[in-house]
């Protein structure tokens, strides 16, 4: 069962959480090349009816700058090799540091990181401050209490129309204390309850 967070704790930064952004509908005009039947707003709100985790993907600017972005286009590609996939906007400010960076990291928030997930979806000078982190490969910065990590070389890139395709090898990957992953539902957060649990004997 999926239980929404209740709304004192939910920000008016889970918007930015919608990572298809279209500056077409979202300044109420209609895109050129689609028909004009095509509502961009609807179909990111169909979008929305798909629940994802929620991730923060850190790294290094060429500069040594840590960076970080809250992302829901997170999944997985394959297995041999183990490579993974996200995708970022080529509008925003800090795809030139992403695509030159070596490698990332996808933190995969826990339940009650919704904070976390706020602050790394909203514009500001230090994302990571008062983030308690880690140095991973490269030292790349890890956020600590996340449900997992996968600590990825930056391999391969992919134009995806208005986006950028991020596949990244996973060089190594860990599974953090916490269990229950953060999830975005419908433009709000949510979160898991376990309705069921049965334990199957293996004879």
């Amino acid at each position: 069962m999926i239980l929404p967070i209740p709304p004192h704790r939910r920000a008016d930064q889970v918007a930015a959480l919608n990572d298809l952004s279209c500056p077409h509908c979202d300044a109420g005009a209609t895109a050129a090349h689609v028909v004009p039947a095509f509502d961009c707003r609807a179909f990111r709100d169909t979008l929305g009816s798909f629940a994802t985790g929620v991730t923060v993907v850190t790294a290094l600017a060429p500069n040594g700058e840590r960076i970080g972005l809250t992302i829901s286009s997170f999944n997985s590609v394959s297995l041999d090799p183990p490579l993974i996939l996200w995708s970022l906007s080529r509008q925003s400010p800090n795809i030139d540091a992403f695509r030159s960076a070596s490698r990332y990291v996808v933190n995969v928030l826990s339940a009650g990181q919704e904070e976390i997930s706020n602050r790394f979806a909203a514009r500001g000078d230090d994302r990571f401050a008062g983030v308690a982190v880690r140095e991973g490969l490269g030292g790349v910065p890890m956020i600590e209490g996340c449900c997992a990590y996968f600590e990825c070389a930056n391999d391969y890139r992919y134009p995806g129309g208005d986006h950028t395709i991020f596949v990244g090898r996973v060089e190594r990957f860990t599974q953090g204390e916490e269990q229950l992953p953060l999830v975005f539902h419908g433009g709000r957060y949510r979160q898991l309850e376990v309705v069921f649990d049965e334990t199957v004997d293996e004879d």
